[in-house]
């Protein structure tokens, strides 16, 4: 079995050798290879997602050898600099939930094997979030990007997953499978609670508070709030249906 690990700060996740993107992975995000194939002249690799079990092909380029990561992006997005000084050349652009390891410290910057960081933008991979709603609160305004895992861009499945990843809480990667796994239901009539999960068909949101949805959506093409009526309404009114699910994390 052949282990590898992401290289590229973000990279899709696709349905086949140079197809359509149905998820991403970030920096440091480690896989099992199941399979490879040549299109033209790039290698691309299959693989199983270590976070969710997700499986799709990457470029090999955007692959290395596998190596267990210290620490994880716990800002929204971040910058790795040459140097532990902020006027130095930046070498990456980097999403909340991307995985390094650290080598050093220089004052307020960690070294890691990706350049120097804002310490503060960083978290042991063993600290987890004390609330994955406020992780989704950190990337309002994030652009909706079907398929979308970063900071960059997002879908509701995607934002659900990363805060819940955040939060040290196991995720699928797909609002299906979400529905299933994680939660358990509630009864309708059940008043809504912070950190609860609203399901429909092929979307999902946080209840970010009693009268407050917190979703990545193409309504807004963003991550945004959304009265929770105005949202029944609104989804219901376009063809989506009702809410399938009303579930609670805890």
């Amino acid at each position: 079995m052949t282990r590898v690990r992401i290289l590229a700060p973000l990279v899709d996740l696709c349905d086949r050798p140079a197809g359509r993107r149905e998820r991403q992975m970030l920096l440091g995000h480690q896989a099992e290879v199941l399979a490879e194939a040549q299109v033209e002249a790039e290698g691309w690799s299959q693989l199983r997602a270590d976070l969710d079990g997700y499986v799709g092909w990457v470029p090999q380029a955007a692959l290395g050898p596998a190596r267990p990561a210290t620490h994880v992006v716990s800002a929204p997005a971040t910058h790795a600099y040459a140097r532990a000084d902020f006027k130095s050349p930046d070498r990456l652009s980097l999403s909340l939930g991307a995985r390094l390891t650290v080598t050093g410290g220089e004052g307020r910057f960690a070294e890691t094997d990706q350049g120097f960081l804002p310490a503060g933008h960083l978290a042991p991979v063993t600290d987890h979030a004390a609330d994955p709603v406020t992780v989704a609160e950190s990337l309002l305004g994030t652009p909706y990007l079907w398929g979308g895992n970063s900071r960059f861009g997002i879908d509701c499945s995607g934002l659900v997953q990363i805060a819940c990843q955040r939060a040290g809480i196991a995720c699928p990667g797909d609002s299906g499978p979400q529905e299933a796994a994680l939660g358990h239901l509630l009864p309708p009539g059940t008043p809504w609670q912070r950190g609860d999960l609203l399901f429909w068909k092929g979307h999902v949101a946080w209840v970010r508070d009693a009268e407050t949805l917190l979703h990545a959506n193409a309504w807004a093409m963003a991550v945004a709030l959304e009265p929770i009526g105005a949202a029944l309404t609104r989804i219901d009114a376009q063809g989506d249906g009702p809410v399938t699910a009303h579930k609670r994390l805890t």
